[in-house]
């Protein structure tokens, strides 16, 4: 199982790589592609939009085939395929075809992981491997930006896709080599999705599901560098972005092992979020307090953000026998269906409040607001501490 989870994490490098590389490479694509920011923007949404919608049927594959061939083959296929077509790009619509495969691509790798780990390790450390899993993970984030940069640089960005699309595919295979399918569990009967929508805990998980990733990812990945060149300065956006993502990773180490620590996951969950809304509480109250300030409270936003793990590991106790591969995949399509709705729908709400420093505010409120309305829902969900 070791060598499966560990060419699985590295999957899961690429994962986080490939949501966030677009910003790096957007100089180059619009002076050798045309593309403007809009047509970025689109492509960005595309890799979310593919990305949630195969969660279910990767939640299928992963119960039925298994994560061993599922992770390889979608990796390779559609993800090593997708950085290939997009190193050849001709023109935008090549770019949203390639984002659209590498999000397919992309869609299975740390699901297979959560199956493995679900069928083969003690349910008590789940949420500590599950954890580990995403911070290390996570370093896809830091890998797209300074490092693409400079390959970029050296290469050329068709270069870099090229070299990116070949360590794609080798990793793919490392999946088809490495990876092993746990056994059928739950004397042999396979689940079904009717079976995890059957149970009613669920339903009270997947409101914070929805909403407990969406202010940091989006405030990382959308409005953390647009709030800081406006309010402080261009030269400071690489910094603050740099503080933010390492202290969601930080965020997810920090949170892994605190069920056990806690004996409770509800409440960890909880207190973490509910913090979360208050630092963007005052974000709204003040969103300009100084740029060290703003900075502290961003990575304070990212790092008390990165409770995705814990989440999974609540609702992942409440999952029956044969069924776990639809159940945590459902549970990952709440959670990134939640970052891209709120990607769609800030941008209007920014335009709508008139821009500027209005427009960070009611962001910023309205980030606060569902995490407070998710909060309030998931009080009533039974504890899980296995």
């Amino acid at each position: 199982m070791g060598p499966g989870i560990a060419v699985l994490t590295l999957a899961y490098v690429l994962s986080q790589f490939y949501r966030a590389f677009l910003a790096v490479l957007a100089p180059d694509l619009t002076a050798d592609l045309g593309l403007t920011a809009a047509d970025l923007g689109r492509a960005s949404g595309i890799w979310f939009l593919s990305f949630a919608a195969m969660q279910l049927p990767v939640g299928w594959a992963l119960d039925r085939v298994g994560p061993r061939w599922t992770a390889g083959v979608l990796l390779g296929a559609a993800g090593g395929g997708g950085a290939a077509l997009l190193s050849v790009a001709g023109a935008a619509w090549h770019v949203d075809l390639a984002m659209a495969l590498i999000g397919a691509g992309c869609a299975p790798v740390l699901m297979a992981g959560y199956v493995i780990l679900a069928y083969g390790v003690r349910p008590a450390i789940f949420a500590t491997l599950a954890g580990a899993m995403v911070g290390v993970g996570s370093l896809g984030n830091i890998a797209a930006s300074v490092p693409l940069g400079w390959a970029a640089e050296v290469l050329g960005w068709r270069g870099a896709m090229q070299a990116l699309a070949g360590v794609t595919l080798a990793t793919a295979a490392g999946c088809l080599v490495l990876v092993r399918d746990p056994g059928v569990q739950g004397g042999g009967r396979r689940g079904s999705l009717l079976d995890v929508l059957r149970v009613p805990a669920l339903w009270l998980v997947l409101p914070m599901m929805l909403v407990n990733y969406a202010p940091a990812a989006g405030l990382r990945g959308l409005w953390a560098g647009p709030y800081v060149a406006q309010g402080y300065g261009p030269a400071h956006v690489g910094m603050v972005t740099l503080v933010m993502g390492l202290a969601m990773i930080a965020g997810n180490f920090a949170y892994a092992p605190l069920d056990r620590i806690f004996g409770t996951r509800k409440a960890v969950v909880l207190t973490g979020n509910l913090a979360g809304a208050a630092v963007l509480a005052g974000l709204w109250w003040v969103p300009l307090p100084g740029l060290v300030v703003s900075t502290a409270a961003l990575a304070a936003v990212g790092f008390l953000g990165a409770s995705y793990a814990m989440c999974m590991a609540h609702g992942r106790a409440f999952l029956p026998p044969g069924s776990v591969g639809r159940g945590v995949t459902l549970l990952n399509l709440f959670s990134i269906g939640g970052v891209g709705i709120m990607q769609f729908a800030t941008a209007p709400l920014f335009d709508a409040a008139g821009g500027g420093e209005a427009g960070f505010r009611a962001i910023f409120g309205v980030f606060a607001l569902i995490l407070v309305a998710g909060c309030a829902i998931y009080a009533f969900a039974p504890d899980s501490t296995d």
